[in-house]
């Protein structure tokens, strides 16, 4: 009996059809497990060290940003995160600050060096967060937003592409490609969990650390982790973020929240129970460091014809 095809059904075997400018497998120069680099302002991905990426949720104040960022540098993060503009469940929960918030961190990564991803949602609101911000960030329910991804690339800036939260790799991959067939191959790929049955019962999200090595082997982009949003639950962050690090991931993006490490600090408006505090933050940055040194005096004990992972 003839094998039935289904409409819009893809697999692994397709990616080099769907995703040509983007499958490792059409691009012999990246034999092995080499990968691009994607420069953001000076920082790297996927040049061999992973990048930490910190910061607030969302922007509710001057005051509060201008703080978290400052301990965010302290604790050795590489690049600041935080939300203008959110999107929220519920149309009566808070929204973000717009171009308030996307001034307030703007002045913060200025103050602190730190360059700035944060995310745009709206295809009428590309250019007016691309002025502000050193990469744009593609969120989960957008993945799949096709003239927003279309519009992000165009202005040039690298693009942070999460998963969606419930897109398989190849339809993670073929949002990726829209980006790339504008001729932009500036993009870090996001794992930032995914919907199960897991989901809401003990965690957010179920963090899928084997799509790292697939993600890997299927195409040359970096990638990195969020173990906030895939946990859901401040004290479980760590855990998921030194798993992260060993499964090979090229970084991660982590919220935190001053809330409950010092006095009259509010409880943030957005995402409060996965933020974790400024000191958890700076032993992630420490485990990430020391684990790529040990990996580097590893690789240099080893003869360059047996290495396997070439970044």
């Amino acid at each position: 009996m003839m094998r039935r095809k289904i409409a819009g059904q893809v697999s692994l075997e397709d990616l080099a059809r769907i995703c040509p400018i983007l499958s490792r497998r059409n691009h012999p120069e990246f034999e092995g497990e080499r990968q691009i680099e994607v420069e953001v302002a000076g920082v790297r991905f996927g040049a061999g060290v992973p990048v930490v990426i910190a910061g607030p949720c969302a922007v509710e104040s001057e005051q509060q940003t201008m703080e978290l960022a400052r301990s965010v540098r302290a604790a050795g993060a590489d690049m600041l995160r935080g939300g203008a503009y959110k999107p929220r469940t519920s149309p009566h929960d808070f929204q973000g600050l717009g171009l308030d918030g996307l001034k307030i961190l703007r002045a913060a990564s200025d103050e602190t060096g730190l360059p700035l991803v944060t995310e745009v949602m709206d295809v009428r609101l590309v250019a007016l967060v691309a002025e502000y911000a050193d990469m744009l960030q593609i969120g989960s329910r957008n993945m799949q937003n096709y003239p927003l991804l279309v519009e992000a690339a165009r202005s040039g800036k690298p693009v942070l592409l999460k998963r969606g939260m419930a897109a398989s790799l190849c339809e993670w991959l073929g949002a990726a490609e829209y980006i790339a067939n504008e001729g932009n191959l500036k993009i870090v790929l996001c794992e930032r969990g995914i919907k199960t049955h897991a989901a809401s019962e003990y965690c957010r999200y179920l963090l899928d650390l084997n799509v790292i090595q697939a993600a890997h082997e299927e195409t040359f982009l970096p990638m990195i982790v969020d173990p906030s949003h895939a946990t859901g639950v401040a004290s479980a962050v760590e855990s998921a973020s030194r798993a992260a690090i060993e499964f090979g991931s090229d970084g991660l993006i982590i919220e935190v929240s001053n809330y409950g490490v010092e006095a009259g600090v509010p409880r943030p408006l957005c995402d409060a129970d996965q933020a974790i505090s400024p000191a958890t933050l700076r032993r992630i940055v420490a485990f990430a460091r020391n684990r790529e040194d040990d990996s580097n005096a590893d690789v240099a004990g080893t003869h360059a014809g047996d290495l396997t992972r070439i970044r």
